[in-house]
């Protein structure tokens, strides 16, 4: 194997260019660095995720076995109520890995905050204000003018 990738190396063609030593995303652009870290916090609940779903396949072969009624049968239930214990304690140990990375926050995800640019005002505030005070009373007038043309009296 490692003298195919040898003789592979040695015989193609060495012609990069910069559109094939650009990263391919799907025919599109790409836009900024594709190096970029990941949180934390995505890696956690992933390994959260994984850690109680393979926890949850134990589930399924004593549940097979626990509904066996001649199982039950031949050991005079002493083995449904042992393997309920069992499966009990299971439960609440699971329920308690829970209560904890709830408790210290890993289940919450963190939520992006919005960033509003923000961009140089040439023109002064007090400037807007007398716009908008000069226009509010000419609305307002407005407003009164027709009112009084609308009304039957």
């Amino acid at each position: 194997m490692l003298t195919a990738l040898l003789v592979s190396w040695l015989i193609r063609p060495k012609k990069p260019n910069p559109e094939k030593l650009a990263p391919y995303e799907c025919g599109e652009e790409p836009i900024g660095s594709a190096w970029h870290a990941y949180p934390a916090r995505y890696y956690i609940v992933a390994l959260i995720f994984v850690l109680f779903d393979v926890e949850i396949v134990f589930l399924f072969p004593w549940a097979t076995i626990f509904g066996n009624k001649e199982l039950h049968q031949a050991t005079q239930t002493q083995w449904t109520w042992f393997a309920f214990a069992e499966m009990f304690i299971f439960i609440a140990i699971l329920a308690l890995g829970l209560a904890y990375v709830w408790a210290k926050g890993h289940l919450d995800w963190i939520k992006p905050q919005a960033k509003i640019p923000e961009t140089p005002k040439i023109v002064p505030k007090n400037l807007y204000e007398q716009i908008n005070l000069k226009y509010s009373a000419t609305q307002n007038k407005a407003q009164k003018t027709s009112s009084n043309f609308s009304t039957p009296e």
